[in-house]
C-alpha cells in the first residue's frame, strides 16, 4: 500500500496520521495480549507463578526486604500516633518539641530514658579533642 505523500493536502495528511497512531495503538495492544498469553502458557507448563519468578519489592520472598523498624516515640495526646525516629519528623512530634518542658526524651515509649551509650562516647570524645588543643594554644603563645 504506497501511498504518495506529496498529493495530500495538510487536513489529508493530519487525518492519515491520526488513523496510523490509533491503528498503532491498536497493534501494540495485540502486541502485549499475545506476550501475556505466551507468559502464562510457560508459566502454566513449568508449574510457576508470575510471583516466583519475579518477586514484587518487600513481598515474600523478595531479596533484602527490611523488617518494620519498632516505634520510638508516641504522641503523649494521641497514643495512636507513634514515630521510629527515622526519616522525617511527624508534625506531632515537632508540635510537641515546641511546648515548654517536652523534649525528645520525654516522648520516648516506655518513659524518659538515659542518655544511650553513643552519645555519651561522643560527648567523652568531643571533650577530650578541647582538652588536646587548649594545651597546644597556650604553647604557640608562649
Amino acid at each position: 500500500m504506497a501511498i504518495n505523500l506529496d498529493s495530500l493536502s495538510p487536513s489529508e495528511l493530519q487525518a492519515l496520521i491520526k488513523t496510523a497512531e490509533a491503528q498503532m495503538e491498536s497493534a501494540r495492544k495485540n502486541q502485549v495480549q499475545e506476550v501475556r498469553t505466551r507468559i502464562d502458557a510457560l508459566l502454566k507448563g513449568a508449574g510457576l507463578s508470575i510471583d516466583e519468578v519475579y518477586p514484587r519489592r518487600g513481598g515474600k520472598g523478595a531479596k533484602g526486604a527490611k523488617a518494620a523498624v519498632a516505634p520510638k516515640y508516641r504522641n503523649p495526646e494521641n497514643a495512636a500516633q507513634t514515630w521510629s525516629g527515622r526519616g522525617k519528623r511527624p508534625v506531632w512530634f515537632s508540635a510537641a518539641l515546641k511546648k515548654k518542658g517536652v523534649t525528645a526524651e520525654s516522648l520516648l515509649i516506655g518513659g524518659s530514658a538515659a542518655k544511650s551509650a553513643p552519645a555519651k562516647k561522643a560527648a567523652t570524645k568531643a571533650a577530650k579533642k578541647v582538652a588536646r588543643k587548649a594545651p597546644a594554644k597556650k604553647a604557640a603563645k608562649k
